[in-house]
């Protein structure tokens, strides 16, 4: 955060910030408030693959014993073998 105030909060740190949030209502102030436009361009997209039912379940119990979703592992593991077929093909 900038060296300056927030208009509102009169915060000068996001932890400030947040502290006066916790407390207070933006129906309080409402009158101060003006409309903004931004635009949000998510580039995440899901490609969903077939599965059978007994390997899922195995990667479900080693992604829990390591502490990860099943989903963010077996991200890991293509990414990782992906990468290893990219780097042999390019010998």
């Amino acid at each position: 955060m900038a060296n300056t105030k927030t208009s509102i909060s009169q915060a000068s740190s996001y932890a400030e910030a947040g502290e006066y949030w916790d407390n207070h209502d933006v129906g309080e102030v409402w009158e101060q408030t003006e409309a903004v436009h931004f635009d949000v361009d998510i580039k995440s997209s899901r490609t969903y693959f077939a599965i059978e039912a007994s390997l899922s379940e195995k990667l479900r119990k080693v992604a829990k014993q390591q502490g990860v979703s099943a989903e963010t592992l077996l991200n890991l593991w293509l990414q990782e073998r992906v990468g290893q077929e990219q780097r042999e093909s390019a010998t």
